[in-house]
């Protein structure tokens, strides 16, 4: 096999010859860049392009070169994909993609349309979103959300194979995409908030049989952790750390699914993803003997696993016994040479939900930085990152913001960030020209009050009623900002009316991309986020910017129809404040900005 390099800039990921080389197929389409080839855009997560046609210079000057109606409402999450000549378009539920011809006006060469049960709706917990396709191998791979995930023919749509990941009966759904690394295709599962077994699972690309079943608590054996090389903060995790960290029986039903984005380091050969919420959302249910906090292992936590075997090499946890609802599925953005303290690391960089930057050496796990990105955030006050303190590693929490220490039915006021973070799942860009990150950020926070809910599968398992507003003092909701991650720095932040609920994009012109969720398509520089061009798309936007290049000339475009958690009270026509896990009432004034679509717009230069 000879030697791959995904080439889009310093600081990227270069893959090694043998077998712990990358999928070919992938590496080959993502290292050119007229392609958008990935969701991620490559397997470090960069969402970072090397094309310049467009940039600070003239992007101003851009201009609507064609749209597409996708014929679905509600959230449109993640991108279209773009191989050579063709892009596929997907959809939210029922998932429908489609196959455009670039050659020919975007004629549809072929639509694929799922057959799904509507019963797996009411169980998708915050829209019916789905995150996008990917390719590999002349295959397109659909994860559907009845957790059927799908491999299609590229050139004709027909279905290969089709593998059932979960039961929707039990609330298990698939909305995320799947990462393809050499012959295996890597799928999550939704659902924490019904109380499912979280798991990150494997499938062959060649015929869809299981290859490996990773789980986020339990025993060694169902987590694929080895107790004595399995490491954290530097020791190994000991036999049953999971089981340990829970109360009898309820890891069964303790949520941790792993509905975010995944990376891929193929010198390291690892992966890398994060699990979500502990179910109930009342960390008193949770708590264990003597009613004492317990950590819920591993919940809320990086997870670093090797893709041929899924044994994992280590786990950091951001929020032991969550509180708050803070998931750690957000995505690991992969870059070489940090320097950080003068020393250089190959990192993993995360935007946790629990508003803290985490700048993690991605070898070992260690957490080498670990500060706020929002100011407002005051469910604690730093991250312990004193290898010698009994507290290394965790949060330094400020006890008038625990939901556990106030009680059930108590009503703990004012808690930044609100339950959806700091970010959600909306990911971040890393640009290598100015060496910061590009990050979409919620300015919002919360009144949490936890009650007690029984289990019933298939029925919601949250526990608590929720109200969000914007941070105290603030009129604003969200915030665009670039972030230094080797000192934990906002270097600079432009406010946004509402929380910026898309993902972003860097290009080699010097912009940043991104969506608001009024639907305005917005340009900034990367250097100081000068406003350079913004566009208002039919509908908000919760989709993440990507861009190709199709004879000779480059494109940028973005997904409008707003929904998701942000957004859930438009797409679902909710108007109880506290529906939508609470975002209904913070986010009540959207719809006088904008109204249901599901639309794809693409600029380009004139001429």
């Amino acid at each position: 096999m000879r030697l791959l390099a995904i080439t889009c800039g310093l600081g990227l990921i270069v893959a090694t010859a043998g077998p712990a080389s990358a999928n070919d197929s992938v590496v080959e389409a993502t290292k050119d860049p007229h392609n958008w080839a990935m969701q991620q855009g490559d397997y470090s997560n960069q969402r970072y392009s090397k094309l310049d046609q467009i940039n600070t210079q003239n992007v101003g000057s851009l201009q609507t070169q064609w749209s597409f109606s996708t014929g679905v409402l509600r959230g449109h999450e993640g991108s279209p994909l773009v191989i050579g000549d063709t892009m596929y378009v997907h959809t939210p539920f029922p998932n429908i993609v489609y196959a455009l011809n670039l050659n020919d006006n975007q004629k549809i060469i072929w639509r694929y349309t799922p057959k799904q049960d509507p019963s797996v709706v009411p169980v998708m917990c915050c829209d019916t979103v789905n995150r996008g396709v990917q390719y590999a191998d002349g295959k397109i791979f659909l994860y559907q959300a009845d957790t059927n995930l799908v491999a299609l023919d590229a050139k004709t749509g027909k279905e290969i194979w089709k593998v059932k990941n979960g039961d929707a009966k039990v609330g298990e759904t698939g909305t995320s995409t799947p990462l393809i690394v050499k012959d295996k295709v890597l799928v999550g599962i939704s659902g924490a908030e019904f109380g499912i077994h979280g798991r990150l699972t494997a499938y062959n690309i060649s015929d869809g049989k299981l290859a490996w079943n990773a789980f986020s608590t339990g025993p060694d054996k169902e987590m694929l952790i080895d107790p004595e090389k399995t490491m954290s903060l530097g020791k190994p995790v000991g036999e049953n750390s999971s089981l340990k960290t829970w109360n009898g029986d309820q890891w069964k039903i303790g949520g941790g699914s792993t509905w975010g984005w995944y990376a891929y380091d193929p010198e390291l050969n690892l992966i890398y993803y994060g699990t979500s919420n502990p179910g109930t959302w009342n960390p008193v249910q949770r708590a264990g003997p003597g009613g004492k906090p317990i950590d819920q292992k591993w919940t809320m936590a990086i997870i670093a696993r090797n893709p041929d075997t899924g044994v994992a090499a280590w786990a950091y946890q951001m929020t032991p016994f969550d509180e708050w609802d803070y998931d750690g599925i957000n995505e690991m953005i992969l870059v070489n040479g940090m320097d950080i303290k003068g020393e250089k690391h190959d990192v993993l960089v995360h935007f946790d939900r629990n508003g803290f930057g985490y700048t993690l050496d991605r070898k070992t796990g260690i957490p080498l930085v670990a500060d706020k990105f929002d100011p407002a955030v005051n469910w604690a006050t730093s991250i312990d990152l004193d290898p010698n303190s009994p507290n290394y590693g965790r949060p330094e929490r400020v006890a008038s913001k625990s939901t556990f220490k106030n009680g059930q039915d108590f009503n703990t006021k004012n808690i930044c960030p609100a339950a959806l973070g700091t970010k959600d799942e909306q990911p971040a860009s890393y640009s290598p020209m100015t060496g910061l990150f590009y990050v979409p950020t919620n300015h919002v926070c919360m009144d949490y009050e936890p009650f007690k809910v029984s289990y019933t599968a298939g029925q919601p398992f949250v526990g608590a009623t929720l109200s969000m507003f914007p941070a105290p003092g603030s009129k604003n909701m969200g915030n665009f900002i670039a972030w230094d991650a080797s000192k934990g720095k906002i270097v600079w932040s432009k406010p946004e009316e509402f929380s910026v609920w898309s993902g972003a994009l860097t290009t080699a012109g010097g912009i940043a991309c991104f969506g608001t969720l009024e639907g305005y398509f917005k340009c900034v520089d990367q250097k100081d986020g000068k406003e350079l061009y913004k566009y208002k798309t039919p509908s908000g936007i919760i989709g993440n910017v990507f861009t190709y290049e199709h004879a000779g000339k480059q494109y940028i475009g973005v997904y409008s129809g707003v929904g998701g958690w942000a957004g859930i009270g438009l797409a679902a026509g909710l108007t109880n404040p506290t529906d939508g896990l609470g975002a209904v009432g913070g986010y009540a004034s959207l719809s006088n900005y904008t109204a249901l679509g599901g639309s794809l717009t693409v600029w380009g230069l004139p001429g």
